[in-house]
């Protein structure tokens, strides 16, 4: 005759129990703790300048428009240059003319100064042809500085972008006519870029000794930063003063005026620290199991301060050394956790 049931109850008293481990714990550590100052930051073009005219015209051509990409000698105005080239032609007939009365003038003085060694003109006619020789070569050299100068001109009616960027603002419409100095376009270059923060006054002189600041965008992450340079004066009205930042940004996903967070480090001080995954937290309870001699976990309540880096700091409650539980979800179920908050009440702070 067979019983199943005393056979069922059999193999359950020969399964063996479930070891008990010990929870993983942490030791409460004493370091130091810098205090940061979170302001909102600016990010700007380090190269942003408005392109003027620098001779006259009539616009003729603008090949790009705002917001567009340019080149660093890409043509961004095209000036009609009718005038300009005329008046290089002209230069330029003005410098044959003057290098041919040149040439006359030195063969003429070639052949007064040979036979004037042999006595045969005068002095008078010598110093005559030598004067005339030196006054051609000045002419020459005056048509080829109006040369210089008409091509100078004519360059001028093809405004290149000193470098690479994009158009924020055009000043002048095609078949409008400018003078020298009219501004003619605006643009700014993506490749070097800064932060730029008001600092609060009691907090310069620390800044300005310390020299460390970080810069965050909004998803976390945080950006390379160069030389820092601290505006020697303060704004009259916020009396701020300004720090300003070099940053470094390979995959070119900042723009100028964008917001960034500036972290800027105002105080230190000595700080217990535990991680932040041994707090448990219910309403207006905070508390962690703390393991004593006997390696059993025993809950305690304590008053927290800053996150840092998955660090809890703990201003009271705990001491430097002390083992507290990493993972207290493991150590007990959801329904005791539940009334944690009562058992704490109980807990020696």
């Amino acid at each position: 005759m067979r019983y199943p049931g005393r056979l069922f109850v059999a193999l359950l008293l020969i399964v063996p129990a479930p070891a008990v481990t010990q929870p993983a714990f942490e030791r409460v550590e004493q370091r130091s703790f810098h205090e940061t100052l979170y302001l909102d930051g600016v990010i700007e073009a380090v190269q942003q300048s408005t392109v003027s005219a620098q001779t006259s015209g009539t616009v003729q051509r603008l090949p790009f428009d705002v917001d567009d990409s340019v080149a660093a000698g890409d043509l961004i105005v095209q000036l009609e240059d009718s005038e300009q080239r005329s008046r290089l032609r002209q230069a330029q007939a003005g410098l044959e003319e003057a290098e041919a009365a040149l040439s006359d003038a030195s063969q003429r003085f070639e052949r007064i100064e040979a036979v004037h060694e042999r006595g045969l003109v005068s002095r008078q006619e010598f110093d005559q042809a030598r004067n005339n020789l030196a006054a051609a070569r000045a002419r020459v050299d005056r048509a080829k500085g109006a040369v210089s100068e008409a091509q100078e001109q004519l360059s001028y009616t093809r405004v290149v972008a000193p470098y690479g960027g994009i158009l924020t603002e055009r000043h002048v419409e095609v078949g409008e006519s400018v003078n020298p100095g009219q501004p003619l376009l605006s643009g700014l270059s993506l490749e070097q870029l800064r932060v730029v923060v008001d600092l609060p006054q009691k907090y310069a002189e620390l800044a300005r000794t310390e020299r460390q600041a970080t810069v965050t965008l909004a998803d976390g992450r945080v950006l390379e930063t160069g030389e820092m340079t601290f505006y020697p004066y303060a704004d009259p009205q916020t009396h701020t003063f300004r720090l300003r930042m070099r940053l470094s940004e390979p995959n070119g996903s900042l723009f100028p005026g964008m917001l960034v967070k500036v972290g800027v480090p105002v105080a230190w001080r000595e700080a217990l620290w535990i991680p932040a995954s041994s707090l448990i937290q219910r309403s207006e309870l905070r508390a962690v199991f703390v393991l004593d001699d006997q390696d059993r976990p025993r809950l305690r309540q304590v008053r927290t301060g800053v996150r840092d880096n998955g660090q809890l700091e703990i201003l009271a409650g705990l001491s430097e050394g002390e083992r507290v539980v990493t993972n207290p979800s493991e150590l007990v179920g959801s329904d005791r956790l539940n009334l944690i908050e009562e058992a704490g009440q109980e807990s020696n702070p």
